[in-house]
């Protein structure tokens, strides 16, 4: 990769070294023989920044119950096998309108078979856009629908620029907000499930991820957590939104949305290498909800 992919700031830091921590878990997962999800450009995202060049990029490097790319990594591609399923039952029922928000890292315009006529808004911080486009540019990359990209802050009002973007409000819409709530001060998250509601006609669909509550501190003693602020420099910790989060899935309800709410030892069980529970699990209090807009 050229210097200038290199120096870009979005993602050596804060929230955006989080976008390459799970882009270098699809980059292990594409290795394995079983893999849960199959993303051929992660690695090529992770290997741009080269705050990264230490981190081990195939599973063979990775020592047997290592909790940041042994656990954790597999707990991301689970994540990733899932969020995909949604998004294409959606489009294979008809919606032709799918927006990701925070978009970080993830390649789904690219890697995944949307039908034709299918447009993919990708929306995050201008930086982050800015490194990602650099390193698909050098791929020459094609994607697989119209991709069109909104450069916005999501703790700012957002909607006009999806609009001007080309999104249409008539129509329903394929929501993904895959960690970003995890990240976003309990008002931010409110606006954001407001906004979108807004724009989202009958038969729209979201998925989205958010933890229950505070954990307790054996919890937030995990090796999950240490192994990541120690190894990498991601404090996961004081990354979180901090203070009481807000009952999404209920507001979504009262909005007249069908809401279902998961654990990813749901949609692990009988998986192979998916995670399973341990005592004071990192994992446990992470919540995945898909939800309908009723017609």
């Amino acid at each position: 990769m050229t210097a200038t992919v290199l120096d870009d700031p979005g993602v050596t830091a804060g929230v955006g070294r989080t976008a390459l921590l799970v882009a270098h878990a699809r980059a292990l997962e594409a290795r394995r023989p079983d893999a849960l999800a199959v993303d051929r450009f992660a690695e090529h995202f992770v290997r741009a920044d080269p705050g990264c060049t230490d981190w081990p990029l195939h599973p063979d490097e990775v020592a047997p119950g290592d909790p940041l790319w042994g656990r954790l990594a597999s707990y991301f591609a689970l994540r990733t096998r899932v969020l995909d399923a949604h998004l294409l039952t959606a489009v294979r029922a008809g919606v032709r309108q799918v927006v990701l928000l925070g978009a970080g890292l993830d390649s789904r315009a690219y890697r995944l078979p949307w039908p034709p006529g299918t447009t993919v808004w990708e929306l995050d911080r201008p930086e982050v856009l800015a490194f990602k486009q650099r390193v698909l540019d050098e791929l020459t990359a094609v994607p697989s629908a119209c991709r069109r990209t909104v450069p916005v802050d999501l703790r700012e009002p957002w909607p006009e620029a999806l609009t001007e973007a080309g999104l249409d409000p008539r129509l329903p819409v394929a929501w993904l907000a895959e960690g970003l709530f995890l990240y976003l001060p309990a008002e931010a998250e409110q606006q954001v499930v407001e906004a979108l509601d807004t724009l989202s006609a009958p038969g729209s669909t979201l998925a989205y991820e958010v933890k229950l509550g505070l954990e307790a501190a054996t919890v937030r003693a995990s090796p999950v957590y240490s192994e990541a602020r120690n190894r990498i420099g991601v404090d996961l910790l004081a990354l979180f939104a901090a203070g009481r989060r807000p009952d999404t899935a209920a507001r979504l309800g009262s909005l007249g949305w069908s809401v279902s709410v998961r654990t990813p030892f749901d949609h692990g069980a009988g998986l192979p290498r998916a995670p399973r529970p341990e005592p004071d699990d990192a994992l446990a209090a992470n919540r995945w909800v898909t939800c309908v807009k009723g017609r």
